[in-house]
């Protein structure tokens, strides 16, 4: 076996952190999920660094802050000298990529991974930076072409690629999920465990156009559902989130969300997307079993972020909800544990990389802006005292063909220019800020966790309010963050 560990990194985009059995959702059907949460540490509320794909997993890979690694908005590409798990780790590690990348250049290895399967034509190729790129295809387009599927889409510069909506509606062994799930386990099947490996592989899906050929494994009207759930945000509530709320009233695309059968429908189908996952987790699972090197492998999974699913009557992320920042995060280290260990607290993304490391035995550089969650692992040190920090810098979201009572069209079309800090105290209050939206928030998640009363305005919860933005500023001065933050109350 290798000198050093090896390390399996399994990640989705958009899953929210109630699709597992551990975060309670025992409805759902994922039963490799579960299996590998039974053996592993499972971090109770887990954040990410920013509610959208590319900062988000700039921030995964970089382990900085999305205004150092430069991917800060959808679409950016890492700074050059932004160096990833692949660039940390020693030289003798085998280093794949499979999945969606969304930082640049998407079919193209790179920052330090050696082997690469890509799976995303269509979206990104106004992005690539080179103009030979464009005549290159994904792994995955190849592999449907062979299979003898005909690319259904053109794009405006006259290329023929499958568009998602073709791939979501492939049966499952042609889905990007049971594709990477076939090459991952190729992987490890052919792979010499004397040699150490870094195999990161990332799902699309749950993400949109939410739906895929186990739509019907769920039965909408059985699907476990909260208060906040179609339940549009209070008067009181950021303008951010009262417009998005009207932005997905009626419907998104093609699906129709009218009413709560609808919105069960489409949650029902976005669960099925999990399962589709979870079939390839265990495909993955397996095969890493049956090659032998599972007692020295680090398995991973998480996500880049979560997704509204109906609550507070809004789809996808992009928001400050729970739903939208929180995400599951499993770790199985087998020579530190072998069943589930829960690790109270709240721990942010931006932890992941260095203790990923650390448990790899790796070097930590000094520029990480997280630390090692590896004492907590052991037994050594807790999450109680631990804040998260969440920020939102970027134009995805544009609100400016919705009404909402009270907002003028201007200050609804300025929502895609505002940026956002939140604080997740480690007591479990909430505090979020923003200077262009007239309603910043504060929550008790501890007697509120569906985030229902915005608490902001209450004279009794001013030196609260102070006391947080306090706690923000440090860590602005710390981590070179330039959002602007509102006057205290």
């Amino acid at each position: 076996m290798p000198a050093r560990k090896n390390l399996l990194m399994i990640w989705t985009d958009e899953q929210r952190a109630d699709t597992m059995a551990c975060y309670g959702n025992t409805a759902i059907h994922a039963p490799n999920l579960n299996r590998l949460a039974d053996e592993s540490f499972v971090f109770e509320h887990a954040y990410c660094v920013q509610p959208v794909c590319t900062p988000s997993r700039g921030s995964i890979m970089t382990g900085l802050w999305p205004h150092l690694h430069g991917a800060w908005t959808n679409n950016a590409p890492l700074h050059a000298d932004a160096r990833t798990l692949g660039e940390l780790v020693a030289p003798e590690y085998r280093r794949a990529y499979h999945g969606k990348w969304h930082l640049g250049d998407e079919i193209v290895a790179q920052h330090g991974f050696d082997e690469w399967v890509s799976i995303e034509d269509s979206a990104y190729r106004p992005y690539y930076t080179k103009p030979e790129y464009l005549e290159g295809r994904s792994d995955y387009h190849r592999y449907l072409v062979a299979n003898g599927f005909p690319p259904d889409q053109k794009t405006p510069d006259g290329a023929r690629c499958f568009s998602r909506h073709c791939a979501a509606l492939m049966a499952e062994p042609f889905t990007k999920a049971g594709f990477l799930g076939q090459r991952a386990k190729a992987f490890l099947e052919e792979h010499d465990p004397e040699r150490p490996f870094v195999l990161s592989i990332n799902f699309l899906e749950p993400h949109m156009p939410f739906y895929g050929p186990l739509n019907a494994v769920h039965n909408p009207d059985d699907l476990p559902v909260g208060p906040a759930f179609t339940r549009p945000p209070p008067e009181n509530a950021s303008l951010r989130n009262r417009a998005c709320a009207a932005r997905y009233s009626g419907g998104f695309g093609n699906l129709l969300l009218r009413d709560d059968d609808d919105w069960r429908r489409l949650r029902a189908n976005y669960h099925g997307l999990v399962t589709m996952v979870d079939n390839a987790v265990g495909v993955i699972l397996d095969a890493l079993e049956k090659s032998g090197m599972a007692d020295d492998t680090i398995v991973v999974f998480t996500s880049d972020h979560g997704d509204m699913m109906g609550d507070h009557a809004q789809l996808a992320k992009c928001v400050m909800y729970e739903e939208a920042i929180r995400i599951p995060w499993l770790i199985r280290v087998p020579w530190l544990a072998r069943e589930q260990t829960m690790i109270p607290g709240r721990v942010s993304h931006i932890d992941l990389l260095p203790t990923l490391l650390d448990l790899m035995e790796q070097p930590i550089p000094e520029h990480l802006q997280g630390l090692s969650l590896k004492p907590t692992l052991k037994g050594d040190a807790d999450l109680s005292g631990n804040d998260v920090f969440v920020i939102w810098r970027g134009d995805e979201l544009s609100c400016a063909d919705v009404e909402v009572p009270g907002a003028g069209a201007a200050e609804i079309a300025a929502i895609s220019e505002q940026e956002w800090v939140t604080l997740v105290s480690h007591d479990g209050w909430k505090l979020n800020l923003c200077t262009l939206d007239p309603c910043c928030e504060l929550y008790d998640l501890n007697s509120d966790p569906h985030e229902l009363v915005n608490r902001y305005d209450e004279p009794g919860q001013f030196a609260r309010i102070r006391e947080m933005t306090g706690r923000i500023v440090v860590w602005q001065e710390q981590t070179g963050s330039t959002i602007p933050l509102p006057k205290p109350r």
